[in-house]
């Protein structure tokens, strides 16, 4: 990390302590780490994924319970990927790691045909080579680097593309039951962790070694809440704070409510209600 002025230091402490503060909240509303925990914490590379390792690194030293932190980045075999990049800061840090190969991109390329979306095959990959390891090396919590502007991305692109009312959960069940999986930067804004990455200077890799696609509906999506941010300022935070603040009788799932089973109240036909003489004056 650079040398900062007066102003800088003020500034970053603000902000790392904002960030902190966040991720703290996170973890004790949603219970994500316990004691004993052995948490995996997936890194990618990008700025998000940093800053929560080094965020959850920092709480460790503070927190009153005893946890474990293990980082863990897939190398996908990606033409370009700078492979020594990661274990070379990792090895700097006093954390245990591990870097997997796993050769996905390849068949990512087998499978999707030229010109189409290759990200929804390849975080699938992804996610299965990183659950079957966190069972390897005996993780009980796996955390994943996505925050609250992935999350409210993530509902709109469900109702705009797929007609559920669904975004990313702060905690997750996997479809096994064989591993819980944790976001714990769900209330930290993507500007607040770009902003962070800079004063950090983490080596980043940028994640468009599988070639241009400048048309991705999260990219439409994210161009879009950008918009309504700029003109109606706090929009984004109101939307995220909605998701925590759900009403099924106010919506329309059969299955989360008893729409059928609605009744009035009957009324009480022996109810004597006295009759009051009205007066012509």
């Amino acid at each position: 990390m650079r040398e900062l002025s007066r102003k800088e230091k003020t500034e970053f402490n603000k902000l790392q302590k904002r960030l902190r503060r966040n991720v703290g909240n996170a973890i004790v509303d949603y219970n994500m780490i316990e004691e004993g925990d052995k948490v995996m914490v997936c890194l990618s590379g990008g700025k998000d994924s940093y800053g929560m390792l080094d965020i959850l690194m920092n709480l460790k030293q503070s927190a009153p319970i005893s946890f474990e932190l293990v980082a863990v980045n897939l190398d996908q075999k990606q033409p370009g990927f700078p492979e020594e990049v990661l274990p070379e800061y990792l090895s700097g840090l006093d954390i245990p790691y591990y870097i997997l190969e796993k050769d996905t991109y390849s068949i990512v390329k087998e499978v999707v045909p030229e010109g189409k979306t290759t990200c929804g095959l390849c975080s699938r990959l992804r996610r299965g080579s990183l659950y079957g390891f966190a069972q390897d090396i005996g993780a009980t919590k796996i955390a994943l680097g996505h925050h609250r502007d992935d999350i409210v991305e993530t509902l709109f692109l469900n109702m705009f593309f797929g007609g559920s009312l669904k975004a990313m959960p702060p905690k997750l069940l996997s479809d096994d039951k064989k591993n819980v999986v944790i976001r714990p930067m769900a209330y930290c804004k993507e500007a607040d962790l770009a902003e962070f990455a800079q004063y950090k200077e983490f080596p980043i890799i940028p994640c468009n070694l599988c070639g241009s696609q400048e048309n991705l509906q999260r990219q439409q999506v994210k161009q879009m809440l950008h918009d309504w941010e700029r003109q109606y300022p706090g929009r984004t935070e109101t939307i995220f704070r909605s998701i925590r603040n759900v009403a099924p009788s106010q919506l329309a799932d059969g299955e989360l409510f008893d729409f059928n089973s609605l009744k009035a109240d009957q009324i009480d036909t022996d109810l004597h209600i006295p009759v009051v003489n009205v007066v012509n004056l």
